[in-house]
């Protein structure tokens, strides 16, 4: 009887909440989605990733470009033997002078002295020499004997008065033409400012045998220089102070 009673008792019993374990966490509400800032972030990367395509394929629009060499003095021209080409980034705001346009090139005047390693840009160049102020250049017609083997543009030269007979040995004995006792000094410092290069310029040819060489020298020489040479009776002999590389 007494079990009986204890069971029924319990039976009446209301049931005590179940208590959650310690540690667990209670359930967070959804979090709220923002589709307008996921379509912003997916904007930037596709522009980012378009920015970077642009710079990529502007870098490979290259182009091919003279680039000098070798020292163009004021008044001196390009040839064959101080230029050479290079690719370049297209540049609008460059004025770039383009490897095809290379031999229209030649026939300009450098305004002013134009270092090698250079990239040639158009303003760098005209019709005129751009010499400076007191300087004139002198054409010369020159015979072998008459001028040093290996001249160069750049080349610093002392041109002589020499007698008619100066032009009879080797291209390399202008020194000893020079020095004769009929030799007189007409210019002790030109500046070479053009020369044939080694292919041969058929504008600078005067005959099979005769070099045309340009020289940049004072004002006051240049009237006694053009007469000797066109008498035929000049002779240059390379001095110190040469730029042009090679001489030795």
């Amino acid at each position: 009887m007494k079990i009986q009673e204890r069971t029924g008792a319990g039976a009446n019993r209301a049931a005590a909440p179940v208590q959650p374990p310690v540690g667990d966490r209670l359930p967070t509400p959804p979090r709220e989605r923002k589709p307008a800032l996921a379509a912003l972030a997916v904007l930037l990367i596709l522009l980012g990733a378009l920015g970077a395509t642009t710079l990529v394929l502007r870098a490979g629009d290259r182009i091919e470009v003279v680039k000098v060499t070798q020292e163009i003095p004021a008044g001196g021209s390009v040839t064959d033997s101080n230029v050479t080409s290079v690719m370049v980034a297209e540049d609008s705001e460059i004025n770039y002078v383009r490897w095809e346009q290379v031999d229209s090139l030649k026939k300009l005047k450098a305004k002013s002295t134009i270092p090698g390693g250079v990239v040639a840009v158009g303003e760098m160049f005209g019709t005129e020499s751009g010499l400076a102020a007191g300087k004139a250049t002198v054409g010369l017609s020159l015979k072998a004997g008459q001028y040093p083997a290996r001249l160069a543009v750049g080349d610093t030269v002392a041109a002589y008065r020499v007698g008619g007979n100066s032009g009879s040995s080797g291209s390399g004995s202008a020194d000893s033409s020079a020095a004769g006792s009929s030799s007189s000094m007409i210019v002790d410092q030109a500046r070479v400012t053009f020369v044939p290069d080694k292919k041969g310029d058929s504008e600078s040819l005067v005959s099979s045998t005769n070099l045309a060489v340009t020289l940049a020298v004072d004002g006051d020489k240049a009237a006694a220089l053009a007469q000797a040479a066109s008498a035929g009776e000049v002779a240059l002999v390379r001095v110190p102070g040469n730029n042009a590389p090679g001489n030795d």
